[in-house]
């Protein structure tokens, strides 16, 4: 088994996880969406593609061989599959017979085995393929933009440039007609594909972060490849392309599956906002109560004013007049450093080693001092307590 072979068939491996990966995130993003399930069968296609490949490359397998000729004729019905679905109209009756005929001779075709029109056949493989992506993106320029909605148009715009990134990468899978590849990339093209609509399913600046995570994991692994071929003692550039690619498919595939499982996990655990809006709680004691069952509350004691006796109350008042939510990080809190209420309410922060100071009420003085751990002291972990404090003040102390 060459070298080559083994990198082709780890990378369409890889490739065939992660987009399997991608499927399931996108069915548990929108279950019922009509779009989504177009979609799920495109996907499926592909990743049929690259496990039957994958497999049969390892294995040296001449049947599995032919058999995964009949999803890669199907790649082009697939694609003009979901381009219904984004435009949300039919496609041109003579484009799906095309796709369909297309699909069913060159299908068969491949899998009863054309070895003596290997190259003729990869070529009208490939220019079908070529021309059905080219069907797609010209129903997809010519949409009535007044139609959709702005982020509709957004995310085919995305998907365009995403087509003609991953051009190439396709183009590459036909080693007949270009035998000094040294490893085939369709697979890791269709990886950075699905990564990228991934992120961009999420907000502007979840998708900053999504984009800045996956260049710095494409970096990285990339290094690792060429870091890791200096390793074999015949190391030449085919050589590093293959650990490359490679490292830069295990690399994206472990990425998606970890955040695919945290997502998961943490839609099984509720957050301390969704526990919130959940909780029966009907008054302040019982939401405070409720409250203490999340970790970042687990420390949390509530003052009233007889307990904040020996902090002068009336000068809290003062502080908490203009601050909801104190932070020990920011004091003085607007204040000058030596003003009384300033002393008073870091001596309360030290001797309860709290970190936070949330009020619930000016007159009489209601607060609550907690400790959030250095693991949770995040901006989403900030915004939720304030939140919080506006939750709790606007909950009723008595039903």
């Amino acid at each position: 088994m060459s070298a080559g072979a083994i990198a082709d068939s780890i990378v369409n491996l890889c490739g065939a996880i992660g987009l399997i990966v991608a499927m399931m995130t996108f069915y548990r993003r929108d279950p019922r969406s009509p779009l989504t399930h177009r979609l799920l069968v495109a996907l499926g296609v592909i990743a049929a593609l690259f496990l039957i490949r994958g497999a049969a490359w390892w294995t040296g397998s001449v049947a599995l061989d032919r058999l995964s000729v009949l999803p890669a004729s199907l790649i082009p019905l697939g694609a003009l599959i979901v381009t219904e679905g984004i435009l949300r109209r039919h496609a041109p009756r003579a484009a799906k017979i095309a796709a369909l005929a297309g699909a069913a001779v060159l299908g068969l075709g491949g899998a009863l085995g054309l070895e003596q029109l290997a190259k003729p056949y990869a070529m009208a493989l490939a220019l079908f393929q070529l021309a059905g992506f080219m069907t797609c993106g010209l129903l997809l320029a010519r949409r009535d933009r007044a139609e959709l909605m702005g982020s509709e148009n957004r995310s085919i715009g995305r998907l365009a440039v995403g087509a003609l990134l991953v051009l190439p990468f396709i183009l590459t899978d036909f080693r007949t007609l270009w035998p000094d590849i040294p490893v085939r990339l369709g697979a890791l093209g269709a990886l950075l594909t699905v990564t990228v609509m991934l992120i961009a399913g999420g907000g502007a600046e979840t998708r900053r972060h999504g984009l800045t995570l996956m260049t710095l994991r494409l970096a990285s692994s990339a290094l690792l490849g060429i870091a890791a071929a200096f390793m074999a003692s015949d190391v030449d550039a085919a050589q590093i392309i293959r650990f490359c690619a490679v490292a830069v498919a295990g690399v994206l595939t472990i990425g998606m599956m970890t955040d695919a499982l945290r997502a998961l996990f943490e839609s099984q655990e509720p957050g301390l906002l969704n526990s919130m809006a959940a909780s029966p709680a009907q008054t302040r004691a019982e939401l405070v109560a409720e409250l203490a069952r999340h970790p970042i509350f687990e420390s949390a004691r509530r003052f009233r004013s007889t307990e904040l006796a020996a902090y002068d109350p009336p000068l809290l008042q003062e502080l908490l007049a203009t601050s909801r939510v104190l932070r020990c990080a920011e004091a003085p809190w607007g204040l000058a450093l030596t003003h009384p209420a300033v002393e008073r309410m870091t001596s309360l922060m030290t001797a309860h080693s709290a970190t936070h100071v949330i009020a619930l009420g000016q007159d009489p003085i209601d607060l609550i001092a907690l400790a959030v751990p250095v693991t949770s002291a995040d901006p989403a972990t900030e915004t939720a307590l304030t939140l919080v404090q506006r939750l709790l003040t606007l909950t009723p102390e008595a039903a």
